[in-house]
């Protein structure tokens, strides 16, 4: 029997074994979660809102397992997981608070002898591959929507942070979930492809890679027609204008490109800074990006905990030796480095001389880098920003509202911030545009691609 085997990123001793699913396994899911969305499409709304609420409120229950759980799959500082298990809650009860107004249906003005509507029907079941990064906030973007809409869920989730699926699975469970209708399977890429192909699966959602998105994307496509939606990278760009409120956009800006280690898809990348602020900028983001204790993450004192993935530092460490070979100065940081002997860290990095065409502005790093360039002005800013494959969000640091609404309109990015960063509110659709995915997930848009429209057309 193949195992997955997960690491500690900090101790590196092993975290967590789980046997991985084979065939036949797969197969029992696949028509269990059949059944139980057959069974379950035709429960009333408020019915699926109560169970995703006594669910979530388990969860809560088991906050500090579950953070404990995080940590020790990805190393997030323990502050911030359990922060995260609140983040999920937040985002689920919202889901729920909205989901009779999303799904109820649309009745068209009267016609004289007819009664026309358009339904919300479940598609059936929903194959779920949520990211490690955030693995109960990439996960409940997912699975309680689906469910609110009468959709059985089977959750892979990343080999990373197999236990958060689990913890989903057994929550709904333990609140009277149906047989079958959230289960959680660990499996390897080869038999995640082949679920994604199965003609038993009724929508795909992947978060992850853009390479990982072309793969889902294609093996779901090679199969028949069935939808995907991707949230992928991103390399999201800050701009700060020549009215910015400095502090503020320094304050926002570091932590943008530095929680959870960088390691976030809507994470500052790289920051464009009006001339006349840029060498204040660069500055203040130095001294307070020093202020970054690494270490143990389950000490209260750390606030950068170590890179999840065994291979990522030396990716990391790649951008920022391609871009100090071809001219950009490292103010700070730069390096692969150990906490005490212990972890894989990378030091978070302060990067100028930067120019456009370097790996570091055009690539998604996924670690605590922050790379700066000053302007000219706004035009030049969004002309930079847009040059790039990804197009997640873009952050507009200014005091003037109308510049901002100017700006936003020709940014080509699925969310546009306002003296803010690196942040979601779950009323609003978390969408990208180019290879930073399709689709949306969240607000009363995110049941669109959980339900398909069936009209009604009544003769009467």
């Amino acid at each position: 029997m193949l195992e997955l085997v997960v690491d500690n990123p900090y101790t590196l001793d092993v975290a967590v074994r789980r046997p991985l699913a084979e065939a036949g396994e797969v197969d029992q899911a696949l028509e269990a979660a059949r059944a139980a969305a057959r069974a379950f499409a035709g429960a009333p709304v408020k019915d699926r809102v109560a169970l995703c609420l006594a669910a979530i409120a388990r969860m809560e229950e088991r906050a500090e397992a579950i953070a404990a759980d995080i940590t020790a799959m990805m190393g997030k500082p323990l502050r911030q997981a359990r922060g995260e298990v609140g983040g999920m809650a937040k985002r689920a009860r919202y889901m729920a608070s909205i989901a009779e107004a999303s799904l109820a249906d649309t009745v068209l003005p009267p016609q004289e002898g007819f009664e026309r509507r358009i339904t919300r029907a479940p598609l059936g079941v929903v194959f779920n591959l949520p990211a490690w990064n955030y693995p109960l906030l990439t996960a409940v973007n997912v699975v309680i929507p689906a469910v609110l809409a009468g959709n059985a869920v089977v959750l892979k989730h990343s080999p990373r942070s197999p236990l958060c699926g689990e913890h989903f699975a057994d929550a709904l469970r333990d609140a009277g979930a149906p047989a079958g209708l959230v289960q959680a399977l660990h499996c390897d890429h080869e038999m995640a492809g082949r679920i994604v192909a199965d003609p038993r699966v009724d929508h795909v959602a992947f978060t992850g890679s853009v390479a990982g998105g072309h793969k889902v994307y294609a093996a779901a496509a090679a199969a028949r027609f069935v939808d995907v939606g991707l949230e992928l990278g991103g390399k999201d760009a800050a701009y700060v204008a020549a009215d910015a409120d400095l502090d503020k956009a320094i304050e926002n800006i570091v932590d943008g490109a530095c929680y959870n280690a960088g390691q976030s898809c809507c994470a500052v990348e790289r920051a464009y800074v009006h001339r006349s602020l840029y060498d204040k900028f660069v500055e203040g983001c130095l001294a307070l990006m020093k202020t970054y204790r690494l270490g143990d993450p389950t000490v209260a004192e750390t606030n950068m905990g170590p890179i999840a993935q065994p291979h990522h530092p030396a990716f990391i460490q790649g951008q920022i030796d391609r871009a100090v070979a071809a001219g950009a100065r490292v103010l700070l940081g730069g390096k692969r480095t150990q906490v005490d002997g212990r972890g894989r860290f990378f030091e978070p990095t302060l990067l100028v001389n930067v120019d456009p065409c370097m790996d570091v502005m055009r690539i998604e790093t996924f670690g605590p880098v922050l790379p700066i360039t000053p302007v000219d002005s706004d035009e030049e800013a969004v002309a930079l920003a847009n040059d790039s494959d990804l197009g997640l969000t873009a952050s507009i640091w200014t005091r003037d509202r109308a510049r901002a609404e100017h700006l936003a309109k020709q940014l080509d990015v699925g969310t546009v911030y306002m003296n803010q960063c690196d942040t979601l509110d779950p009323a609003l659709p978390w969408t990208g545009v180019k290879d930073s995915g399709k689709g949306s997930s969240l607000s009363a848009l995110g049941f669109l691609h959980l339900t398909r429209p069936k009209a009604l057309n009544f003769k009467l």
